[in-house]
């Protein structure tokens, strides 16, 4: 599993699957259980690509997406755990319980919340990840990365390099099986242990 910040940045297995998130989308939230047991019940034939893309509507979308950055430029097997961390807790970051506050202090308590979330020890990583440049443009990338793939919602997903339909919609388990039997064949053996899908 490989969170992209470069496009090209990860190694194809014969079947792979690109998931265009925005870490506080209520969409992008539901559709990641169903999708993380369909890599353990396929794995190792099948990898994941994570694209970001930070939808305008939702505020604080691209803080949360940067954060995402700089923890994965720390070390990346940690950067599912936030990610599953802004899931379990999106709705901290929803437009609503931060419309009062300052873009400042919405970034001060996602560094603070995403801490929490991976260890203390990224908290001084975190605080000055925000002010680097570099943080940002990778956001920035990654979201116009998204768009040139015609990419406009999430969850939208590809297999193979073909977009799934109806994006926007999270996809469950059932349908992913159907998706993925056919390109890689019914006698996928289950692993029990996700651990390799976050390094």
């Amino acid at each position: 599993m490989v969170f992209c910040t470069r496009v090209g940045q990860f190694t194809r297995t014969p079947s792979w699957i690109e998931a265009f998130f925005d870490p506080v989308c209520p969409d992008s939230r539901d559709a990641w259980p169903s999708l993380k047991q369909a890599l353990e019940h396929y794995s190792p034939r099948v990898s994941l690509v994570v694209h970001l893309l930070p939808l305008p509507y939702h505020d604080n979308a691209f803080a949360t997406s940067r954060a995402l950055h700089i923890v994965n430029g720390v070390n990346s097997s940690s950067t599912f755990h936030l990610l599953e961390w802004f899931f379990k807790h999106q709705e901290r970051f929803y437009n609503a319980p931060t419309f009062n506050m300052s873009r400042a202090s919405v970034v001060k308590e996602i560094v603070k919340f995403a801490a929490e979330g991976v260890g203390n020890s990224y908290l001084s990583a975190l605080k000055s990840g925000f002010m680097n440049r570099k943080t940002d443009l990778l956001t920035r990338v990654s979201f116009k990365y998204s768009t040139s793939r015609g990419v406009s919602g999430t969850p939208t997903f590809y297999v193979n390099g073909f977009v799934l339909p109806d994006a926007g919609s999270p996809l469950d388990y059932i349908g992913w099986r159907k998706v993925i039997d056919p390109l890689v064949g019914t006698k996928a053996s289950k692993i029990e242990d996700l651990g390799h899908f976050f390094s």
